[in-house]
């Protein structure tokens, strides 16, 4: 079965709205692991707008599935928290400082030299490294001399054209599952993934391990309960 590691950036967004701990995000992570989700996901960013680094190390502490931190290993006050807290798996997303959201995937042939090296370092901390792609065969292959133990597909363009043209816009990502396998690497996915399009993307793309899902499950979760809504998108990965 896929792995749902649930994002609670969004969780920490409405606390840090109003200030103080409400909500809980440390609850939080420990909530929806007993709803059955298999990870938490975290991305961190320099201003600390929504998730803080002491959240990060809080976290740590809780987390018994698997912690999934994201984020940009051009700031090195990334790298040191990764390499502090040492998580299940680190995904390294090619962020621009102050960047509202993830809006695309690393070249990872004019980047290749220094996602070498960056990968090293986590792997020699026995970390699992992702790197955010793309689907873009070119980038897959490049993907596969890096050193990287998988890929995270970034999934907008499908999500943004689901509704209309759902057998187009899945082509690009199951070739690049296709490839992606071919060459030893795992494949995780995220990016606007929802209770719509979730199912029929496991359905075609082949071997995904693990989907990050964050903004849509907590939008849910406003209207369905957390705990409904974690079951929900778990049924929707069986």
């Amino acid at each position: 079965m896929c792995k749902l590691s649930v994002n609670i950036n969004k969780i920490a967004t409405l606390r840090n709205a109003r200030g103080g701990n409400i909500p809980d995000v440390i609850k939080a992570a420990i909530d929806i692991q007993r709803f059955g989700a298999n990870g938490i996901t975290v991305h961190p960013r320099p201003d600390e707008r929504h998730i803080t680094y002491a959240d990060v190390r809080g976290l740590k502490k809780v987390v018994s599935t698997e912690f999934n931190i994201e984020g940009n290993p051009k700031e090195k006050k990334f790298i040191d928290l990764v390499l502090e807290v040492k998580p299940e798996q680190v995904t390294l997303v090619p962020d621009t400082e102050g960047q509202i959201t993830s809006d695309h995937g690393w070249d990872t042939i004019k980047n290749k030299e220094y996602l070498q090296e960056i990968i090293s370092v986590f792997k020699k901390a026995g970390i699992r490294t992702s790197v955010f792609v793309d689907p873009d065969l070119n980038m897959i292959e490049g993907a596969a001399h890096i050193g990287t133990d998988r890929i995270e597909l970034y999934t907008e363009t499908y999500a943004a054209s689901f509704k209309n043209e759902k057998e187009k816009v899945i082509l690009p990502f199951k070739e690049a599952a296709i490839l992606a396998g071919k060459n030893g690497l795992g494949i995780n996915a995220g990016h606007d993934l929802n209770l719509e399009n979730l199912k029929f993307f496991k359905e075609n793309v082949k071997g995904l391990l693990e989907v990050s899902i964050g903004h849509a499950l907590i939008s849910d979760a406003l209207y369905l309960g957390l705990e409904n809504t974690v079951q929900m998108y778990l049924r929707q990965l069986k």
